[in-house]
This record gives C-alpha cells, structure tokens and sequence, in this order.
C-alpha cells in the first residue's frame, strides 16, 4: 500500500498522470499509475528495474502512455499537437545523453532552444543564460568533445533548462560526477525557481540535501510519496543502511526490490 503522506495542493499541480499504464512490446513497465508534479524538487529512487527512467520518459512525451490520462497545466496530452505544445515548457535530460563532439557548447544549446518552440530572436540569449546558470561562460565557444566529463554533464544540464520550461525532468544526472560537481550541481537544481524539477538519482545524499519531496518506486509502483523530513520517520534500524534516510528507503522497497 502507498503512503502519501503529503498531496500536492491543487494550486501547485502541474502535469498529472491517472491510471498510467506503460511497456515494451509484451513487458508491462507499469499499469495503473497515479503521480501528481508540482513546483519544487521531487527526488525519484528505486532500485535497477523499477520503471523511473520509463516513467521520465511518459512524463516527458516522449513515449506515450499505452492507456491512462496525462495532463499538463490541465490540459489533456491526448494528441501529438497536444504533446508538442507540453515539450515546450519540459526540459528533459535522458539518462545517456548524446552529443556531437564538434558541435559548439552555444550551439548545442540554441539547438534545445529551438527544439523548445523559442523564436529565433530568443535562441542566443536562452541558451548564454543556461550556461552562465550552469557556470560554462567562459567555454561557450568550446567545442563539446574538448569539454572535461562534468563539463559536458553541466552542458546537458543547460540544454535541459534552455528558454526557462516549467518542468525539468532529470534522470540520474550525477553519474560520474565528483563531489564538488555535485556540489555544482545541486546549486544549479536549488537555483530553479518557480520550477517543478524531478530528479531520478540513487544517490541518497542528493535526495537530503535539495529533495523537497521524495516518491519511492519498486516493481511498477509508487511505495512512498512524502517529505525527506516524513521518509527519515519511516526509519526502520532492522533494514539495511548506513543512515536514517538509506535504511527508510530500503524498508521501504518490496522485497525482490531490495536484493537488486
């Protein structure tokens, strides 16, 4: 059973899922879904398998649910005009990013600018503000194949909020950052206002230091949706963990998650 323990206001609700159900071929990823979004940082964990990265992607219009309602600012997502007009104001920033090495760090960015529906006057200067938010200023003429590792993840970052769009979903951005790059990189998140930011990570101190809300998934469903201050008081000591947080989490999960 899932314990929400802290619903969204409908004032602050931006994009809404009912019923979801969605997979590949014969695989049911989930079926039956619920998830409201609201400004704020939402921190998604679960286990290998789970279906966050499948749920990014159905949030984000790329794949379209195989039945159940999506809704973005009220409007029905129910056509490919409808979901065009939603990516708009979505930054999305996939698990693997692709990049082409010699493309110029402005260019790549103007290029999310016009993917996002800016006009042509707005592309140069969407895409100096992502990066001077993402501190690459002083490399917007470098090429991306000459970007250090972090460099290039911050460059992603960029494209993904380019033209300022209401949702950013991120899916496990920190991959292979250091600690200052996440460090970096939890100040670009927290710099997000007025922003519903959801952030697919299994980096637990992450989730503790910019979550404002957590939702736990595991075998297809939503296990928790609740505060980082309401997860920690689901702190059970006979689970596996290293704090109050990592041992909640791992409480929580069903048990064929937890040995993943």
């Amino acid at each position: 059973m899932v314990r929400t323990v802290r619903p969204l206001s409908e004032g602050t609700v931006l994009i809404t899922g009912s019923q979801l159900t969605q997979g590949y071929g014969t695989h049911i990823v989930f079926k039956g879904l619920d998830i409201r979004l609201g400004t704020g940082v939402t921190a998604l964990l679960g286990p290998n398998g789970a279906g966050k990265s499948t749920l990014l992607r159905t949030l984000a219009t790329v794949q379209p649910p195989r039945s159940g309602k999506l809704t973005f600012d009220g409007a029905a997502i129910d056509s490919e005009a409808a979901a065009r007009k939603a990516r708009r104001q979505i930054g999305y920033l996939p698990q693997r990013t692709g990049f082409e090495p010699g493309m110029r760090l402005r260019d790549f960015v103007e290029y999310a600018a016009w993917l996002r529906g800016l006009p042509s006057g707005e592309w140069r200067s969407a895409a100096e503000e992502a990066i001077s938010r993402v501190g690459l200023s002083a490399r917007i003429r470098s090429r991306l194949g000459r970007l250090s590792g972090g460099m290039r993840q911050r460059a992603a970052v960029a494209w993904a909020i380019a033209g300022g769009p209401r949702l950013v979903i991120l899916d496990e951005p920190t991959v292979g950052l250091d600690p200052q790059q996440r460090f970096r990189f939890r100040e670009i998140v927290e710099s997000l206002e007025d922003t519903a930011v959801i952030l697919s990570t299994h980096l637990i101190d992450d989730v503790d230091a910019i979550g404002d809300r957590v939702l736990i998934m595991g075998s297809g469903r939503i296990m928790f949706d609740g505060t980082v201050a309401e997860l920690k008081d689901e702190d059970d000591d006979s689970a596996p963990g290293h704090t109050p947080l990592e041992r909640a989490y791992m409480s929580l999960l069903p048990e064929q998650d937890r040995e993943k």
